[in-house]
């Protein structure tokens, strides 16, 4: 079965409004079908779902596609499973992650993927498509029962991705960061993002989106460019050994 994932890096691109740089991408997974969109909003933390979902359904509906929020949901799985599209919003990955479990849906948004429903994510959707989220750049604020998360792509992504330090930080930079997972963790890789970018995938290749290039990091120092608009196979890039054998990707 053919699927349908995009994966941005954030919510917003330099000085534009809220997914105003993102109407092409969106348009390229959903292809002006009009398809009604289940949007996750667990990611959110200093601000209610109701609020979430205000600011998120009038982007969508300018675009075409309807939206509902899972929260407003008695039956969460009956709302996964009858979702015609999924959209997992940006905020803080470990509540996300923690309240995607507490809902039981975990399970429901991989195998609905995995039968071809769309999937989009930014920023903290986009590292619960992941094997783990142990590439986010979030605070542990809780703890979820497992960093394991939805798998939908075969290797870890890190959005946000920005290159350097701030003047006066002395802390790592993003690519110390990232150095560290890769020496702990090789022979695994890494998929970064920058802000604006996307990957869009339909479960065999990948295609970097937006005017901004994205990095595969290979561990060792090296660091291979991947260009807009030219596809390559997941498997190019390093994911965990035995994903599939994990328990949470059982099927």
């Amino acid at each position: 079965m053919t699927q349908r994932i995009l994966l941005m890096s954030s919510s917003r691109k330099d000085q534009l409004g809220y997914l105003e740089h993102a109407t092409a991408q969106i348009h390229t997974l959903l292809r002006h079908e009009p398809r009604k969109v289940l949007f996750v909003p667990f990611a959110g933390v200093t601000f209610s779902f109701d609020s979430y979902e205000d600011i998120v359904r009038p982007v969508f509906e300018r675009l075409g596609y309807a939206l509902e929020s899972i929260h407003r949901s008695a039956d969460p799985l009956a709302a996964i499973e009858q979702a015609e599209a999924i959209a997992v919003g940006g905020g803080n990955t470990f509540a996300l992650l923690k309240r995607m479990y507490d809902a039981g849906i975990v399970d429901a948004i991989r195998a609905k993927v995995a039968a071809g429903t769309p999937y989009v994510g930014w920023s903290a959707g986009s590292n619960v498509a992941c094997p783990t989220i142990r590439t986010t750049n979030d605070m542990p604020i809780v703890q979820p029962p497992t960093l394991r998360a939805l798998g939908l792509v075969p290797f870890q992504v890190n959005p946000h991705f920005i290159s350097g330090k701030p003047v006066g930080h002395n802390g790592e930079s993003r690519e110390e960061r990232l150095a560290e997972f890769l020496e702990i963790n090789a022979p695994e890789q890494i998929f970064a993002l920058p802000e604006g970018s996307a990957l869009y995938t339909d479960g065999i290749d990948g295609t970097v989106l937006g005017e901004r290039h994205a990095l595969h990091f290979l561990g060792g120092g090296r660091v291979e460019t991947l260009r807009e608009n030219e596809p390559f196979p997941l498997a190019r890039i390093a994911g965990p050994a035995g994903m599939t054998e994990w328990p949470a990707f059982k099927a």
